[in-house]
């Protein structure tokens, strides 16, 4: 089981989960495109450049492109680059998005429209472009970091814009499972138990939050696992990163604990009773 040689696209990969997942494709020798729009230290530490240094030391091929998901004509280009420097895709991970957990009347239509292109059009944007390549290389995987749709209310209520753009993500992961289907392509969906460690939580809610979380480990290994599953034997779904590594027979899962001590915080979309950093649904 193995990435190696793989051409890897990873959007919104300067920090965090798809940081994480670069770092932990690299092991194998990926060739790893590191797409975000962090070309300069900001508030929050990571940039493309910095990513793709750590892919290289990991093991792996590392192509650093800025990318801005809000225009086609960028998304394109980043086609484009990642052909002319490795000639091929085999994997698309649409990891990058916004969010914002306000009420509709609360949520500014800009921040809206963010969100909406952000997590739900740019999965669209994303697979249209990289579709061709996949088929041409004989297939691949494309996998959208998204949760499991409900009907619930209660995941709507206090954040209907973002709901639908993360709910949005999965519909597309069902259409284009079925529609790539015949040419080996994989299409699923990767969504947390539990909150996950990264430096947007540590800003907002500081070390307290962050004692609650896992760390970006667990969605990389979890991605791995389905990245080296055969696409026709994994496609449609949406996933789980505890319960698929379950299934892998993967069964301590305390060195992903932040604090080893602390209640884990579940995640947004996910059912169960616990402890949850959006104050509780």
């Amino acid at each position: 089981m193995s990435l190696k040689g793989k051409t890897i696209v990873i959007t919104g990969s300067s920090r965090g989960i798809g940081r994480e997942m670069a770092l932990r494709f690299a092991k194998d020798g990926a060739n790893l495109v590191i797409a975000a729009k962090s070309v300069t230290e900001g508030k929050l530490p990571g940039t493309i450049y910095s990513v793709a240094k750590e892919v290289e030391a990991a093991g792996g091929q590392a192509l650093p492109i800025p990318i801005d998901l809000r225009h086609d004509d960028s998304v394109l280009a980043m086609i484009e680059k990642t052909i002319e420097q490795f000639g091929k895709i085999d994997v698309l991970v649409n990891n990058a998005g916004a969010i914002a957990l306000s009420p509709l009347q609360d949520t500014p239509m800009k921040r809206a429209d963010l969100m909406l292109h952000l997590n739900m059009r740019a999965v669209l944007l994303c697979s249209h472009y990289c579709i061709p390549h996949l088929k041409k290389a004989g297939g691949g995987h494309i996998l959208n970091l998204s949760p499991p749709i409900s009907t619930n209310p209660k995941w709507y209520a206090r954040h209907v814009v973002y709901t639908i753009s993360k709910y949005g993500m999965t519909m597309a992961t069902l259409g284009l499972a079925e529609e790539l289907k015949k040419d080996k392509i994989a299409v699923n969906s990767l969504w947390p138990r539990t909150a996950i460690a990264t430096a947007a939580i540590s800003m907002l809610l500081g070390e307290a939050g962050l004692k609650l979380c896992r760390t970006p480990a667990i969605m990389a290994d979890a991605a791995y696992e389905i990245l080296n599953t055969d696409p026709s034997q994994l496609t449609g779904q949406s996933l789980i990163d505890e319960d698929f590594l379950k299934a892998c027979g993967i069964t301590d899962f305390s060195a992903y604990q932040v604090d080893p001590d602390a209640e884990l915080a579940l995640d947004l979309f996910v059912e169960g009773e616990g402890l949850r950093l959006d104050g509780g649904l």
